[in-house]
């Protein structure tokens, strides 16, 4: 076991969800299913209780806890990306999924999880501060998915 998972509540679908992840992103996996020994609140004996998984390399717990805690963005996963095809298959994948696009290369799942798609040019344009940051910076504002050439023009001033 980890010394440190991250551990996201569900209502009931953290089973589908690790599944979908695992199918989405490299180095993914659901590595076991556990079911409730007995009744609890929001479930019954037997049910999915947890499902452990990894997300790009990150051990996650996926806990089947009701509809007391729905996810908010106060949490994200962040996935840099190299290239506008790998950002568009992401971001495409999930918003695709019954997801919902936002703001500034932040999408959310169909189960509420918020993902950051986030190419790496803008991680590297915010890293060069200065004049650089504040084009790429005032740029992404502008945009949901990010567009890959607009950063690279916008750090080159153009």
């Amino acid at each position: 076991m980890n010394k440190n998972t991250i551990c996201l509540w569900f209502d009931r679908d953290a089973e589908e969800a690790a599944r979908f992840y695992a199918a989405t992103f490299p180095d993914s996996e659901v590595t076991a299913v556990r079911k409730a020994p007995s009744d609890f609140p929001g479930g019954n004996e037997g049910d999915v209780l947890t499902v452990e998984f990894t997300v790009c390399g990150i051990p996650c717990l996926g806990l089947n806890g009701g509809p007391t805690f729905p996810q908010t963005e106060a949490f994200s996963f962040q996935i840099a990306t190299d290239d506008q095809e790998e950002t568009d298959r992401y971001w495409n994948a999930i918003v695709g999924n019954g997801g919902a696009e936002s703001a500034c290369g932040w999408c959310k799942d169909k189960w509420g999880l918020s993902w950051q798609i986030t190419p790496r040019v803008l991680t590297e344009a915010m890293a060069a501060g200065g004049d650089e940051a504040q084009r790429a910076f005032e740029a992404m504002m502008t945009m949901q998915k990010i567009d890959v050439a607009k950063i690279e023009a916008a750090r080159r001033g153009a």
